[in-house]
């Protein structure tokens, strides 16, 4: 297969003439490893490099909308669509549509917007404004729900991913190094449009097994290595002027209605700006507008004229910054990257001196939730998803931060407690079914099931009665700070705390041996990881066994 897809390969670079990104290459068997060390051997031939494009979708969505607005165009979020409005063309004597009945769905507010022509670009909801304009109209969207999950950055190399375009069911499958992370998708399954997709655990499960048929048995492809799973809904169109309705059309279609409403469907990220062209020129033929050429080719997006690939350093330097926050800020913001640093808080450290983080592991910093609100962000979830991406990066995380983010929309917007709380638990819940919390935590429940080895149930129940000295079957915040204290770890409270109530199950505040035992069989299976007691346990078991008094007694005492 490796010269068939090579051919293929060269093709694409062809076609990509000017802009071919680098010319692909062929890899050798051990060249591949060299670069990707995780790969599966047994099978390996060899491998071909291509090049592609990577964004951060959600800055890239509101950048083209900051950017019209910037040249004119009035944009507003949270609004929708709940009737077009037609009026009677004096000259033909037919319906026209004349504008949009909207209504901003924070305040519930309805008003209606004029236009000399309506646009319908409202993806997997093509076919619910078409049904406006005429309610006989025939359906050409056929939403796909793709899943896709984010492991840890050791899963790929930092600027090499993987991909397989003929899986075992014939789907393709990826998994790519994306903002210090790895991606790995995807499926391709019908489904109904609704605004609140949610990843099931079948996908989840289904995108883990192709991913493990890649990777060297040394790695061990777990369960609980997804920190975040989502699905997003593909709005795939058949052409309603096509003979054939049923075929999927890979490009975008241009449609016109007799009432003059013009609907753009399908196409891709990459074509977007051919798409636009392509609907204006409708438009304008259509109406018969009068307009000058075209200018969306070389256009700037918003932060991108001053924009150089040295811009972070000069955010290091002026403003003290971390060199991973400034390079997180200049990749996503742009020029605009020193806005969001001259809002930066004071550390009150050494360094950095101004960029304090949401939350230890990743670059967000809090400057951005008030740089955020800037950019329209109106709610908790706009921030953790579609401001910071903290959401697709790792879940927990995103709840850790979100307290904090919250308080500081509050103070910006002037929210009061109530507001406050509805936004916390409006999140959590957008967390827990829509970003995979809800399946990341039925991983280990007061359900699951303790397969161990006999020798495995006594090494762990050694282990536990370290720490449960008394033999009361459980232990508490007590039994843990006494087994460090031995060992002259300082903790908190608050994190013990929350350590032991990752691990109780029924919520009694105590960890029982039954719920440990549970545990460690669910890291067994690879179902959970990165269990802080599981972990703490075992380093305070490691640290008393060295302190064992060494007998002396061959020595003469000695």
């Amino acid at each position: 297969q490796l010269p068939y897809y090579w051919v293929g390969i060269k093709l694409y670079d062809l076609v990509a003439g000017s802009n071919c990104l680098k010319s692909s290459y062929v890899l050798s068997k051990s060249r591949a490893l060299e670069h990707f060390p995780m790969l599966q051997k047994d099978k390996l031939v060899g491998a071909i490099v291509y090049y592609d494009g990577q964004h951060n979708d959600a800055r890239m969505n509101l950048a083209i909308a900051l950017t019209a607005a910037r040249y004119g165009a009035a944009t507003a979020n949270y609004m929708e669509v709940v009737s077009l409005l037609k009026k009677t063309d004096p000259h033909t004597g037919k319906e026209r549509v004349s504008g949009a009945r909207c209504k901003d769905v924070l305040t519930g507010q309805e008003f209606d917007v004029r236009a000399k022509c309506v646009i319908n670009a409202t993806g997997p909801f093509t076919d619910t404004v078409r049904k406006m304009d005429d309610k006989n109209a025939t359906a050409i969207c056929q939403p796909s729900a793709g899943v896709h999950i984010v492991m840890p950055g050791y899963y790929s190399p930092e600027s090499m991913g993987l991909l397989d375009p003929a899986t075992s069911d014939g789907r393709v499958i990826f998994f790519l190094p994306w903002q210090k992370m790895t991606i790995a998708g995807t499926t391709d399954t019908p489904t109904d449009v609704t605004h609140h997709p949610i990843p099931s655990e079948e996908d989840i499960n289904f995108i883990l097994n192709e991913v493990r048929n890649y990777l060297s048995c040394d790695v061990e492809v777990r369960r609980g290595d997804v920190l975040a799973a989502w699905s997003g809904i593909r709005p795939l169109v058949t052409d309603p002027k096509s003979a054939d309705t049923q075929s999927i059309s890979r490009n975008h279609v241009v449609d016109i209605s007799e009432s003059g409403l013009i609907t753009i469907a399908g196409g891709k990220w990459t074509t977007y700006r051919s798409m636009a062209e392509d609907t204006i020129n409708a438009a304008i033929k259509a109406h018969n507008f009068k307009a000058g050429p075209s200018r969306t080719v070389g256009l700037f997006l918003q932060g991108g004229k001053d924009w150089s690939p040295t811009l972070y350093i000069r955010l290091v330097q002026d403003y003290g910054l971390e060199s991973e926050v400034a390079q997180h800020l200049a990749a996503t913001y742009g020029d605009k990257a020193f806005e969001v640093a001259k809002m930066a808080s004071v550390t009150g450290k050494r360094w950095p001196i101004v960029g304090v983080r949401l939350v230890s592991e990743f670059p967000y910093i809090e400057a951005e939730v008030k740089y955020g609100i800037k950019e329209y962000a109106c709610t908790a979830v706009d921030m953790i998803s579609r401001r910071t991406r903290l959401a697709f990066l790792n879940v927990q995380a995103a709840e850790e931060a979100l307290p904090r983010i919250v308080e500081l929309m509050g103070r910006e917007l002037n929210w009061d407690d109530f507001k406050k709380e509805e936004e916390l638990e409006t999140a959590r819940k957008f967390l827990y079914y829509e970003m995979g919390y809800k399946s990341r935590s039925e991983q280990l429940t007061d359900r699951s099931e303790i397969s161990l080895l006999p020798s495995d149930i006594d090494r762990y129940k050694k282990r536990f009665h370290k720490f449960d000295a008394d033999q009361k079957g459980f232990i508490t915040i007590v039994d843990v700070q006494r087994v460090l204290e031995s060992i002259n770890v300082q903790m908190d409270e608050n994190t013990l705390h929350e350590i032991l109530n990752e691990v109780d199950l029924n919520k009694n505040g105590q960890v029982e041996l039954n719920e440990f035992l549970q545990l460690m069989s669910a890291i067994q299976k690879g179902r959970v990881s990165g269990s802080r007691l599981a972990i703490l346990m075992k380093t305070a078991e490691e640290n008393l066994d060295r302190r064992v008094p060494i007998p002396v007694d061959r020595s003469c005492g000695g």
